[in-house]
């Protein structure tokens, strides 16, 4: 009798890569550093900036100047549309903020990738598995899970180091309200798609260069960097939501085919 071997469906094989990929990224310390630095660092920069006095004395002038310093919790967060905020690096507040976050991805992602090509896991795949496709997919999944991780750590521990700092929860001072602040988190969560999508298309070009990725990943990730507020502000609602999901679903798409490409085209080396 003739031995019928089954072809393997796209389901299963992407089911297969995902499984493997979970396991190295819990598995990994890399995540676990990220995901608690992120955790630690809003407490520190909360609980820090509220120590700093009222005002600070110019060294040029040595005139008092009032401190730049955060006085409500949801500061940290963002800032509301129409607070007249830049969205840039004009401030503190504006730059010790969650978005910052999505810096931290870009090493995340840049990392993760360049270690499948250093230890020589990618060419292994590849030649096993023709389909390149499910290598992209799988690593925005699982860079996308791990990004959503990081921002859900960094809320926690901006909550906490409010606390400790005693600084104001009130929603009515920075103009948002739980419903608004809801709809943010969600907005700022779908966002990690279009970053991961460009730094896995970097990350893909560079391989075993982690060095290059990063620094790539984060070039790409500035010229964007200002959109963030604009997209995800803390009165977000479900419009903003939906924008997110979509402008990430499009880039994660778009990228992601780059990002096949230039698998097929280049060398696993």
């Amino acid at each position: 009798m003739e031995r019928q071997f089954e072809r393997n469906s796209f389901a299963k094989r992407l089911k297969s890569m995902l499984k493997v990929d979970f396991r190295r990224a819990f598995t990994m310390p890399l995540l676990y550093i990220m995901v608690g630095a992120c955790f630690v660092l809003p407490i520190l920069i909360l609980v820090m900036t509220s120590m700093m006095g009222a005002t600070t004395v110019d060294p040029v002038t040595q005139e008092e100047v009032a401190a730049e310093t955060f006085t409500n919790v949801w500061q940290a967060m963002g800032a509301a549309s129409g607070s007249g905020s830049t969205g840039g690096f004009g401030s503190i507040t504006e730059t010790c903020n969650i978005n910052m976050l999505y810096f931290f991805i870009a090493v995340w992602v840049g990392l993760f990738v360049a270690e499948d090509f250093r230890s020589g896991y990618a060419k292994n795949l590849f030649t096993v598995r023709e389909k390149k496709t499910d290598y992209v997919i799988s690593k925005t999944l699982v860079g996308f899970v791990g990004g959503a991780c990081m921002l859900l750590a960094f809320f926690i521990g901006a909550m906490l180091g409010g606390g400790i700092a005693k600084l104001s929860f009130d929603l009515a001072e920075v103009g948002a309200s739980v419903g608004g602040i809801i709809a943010c988190m969600f907005a700022k969560i779908f966002l990690v798609l279009v970053f991961v999508a460009i730094d896995l298309a970097v990350a893909v070009a560079a391989k075993q260069r982690a060095w290059l990725s990063v620094l790539g990943s984060l070039c790409a990730g500035m010229l964007l960097f200002t959109m963030i507020p604009m997209i995800s502000p803390l009165n977000s609602t479900f419009l903003h939501v939906i924008l997110s999901l979509a402008g990430g679903g499009l880039f994660s798409l778009g990228l992601g085919a780059v990002s096949n490409l230039i698998l097929k085209k280049t060398s696993l080396v």
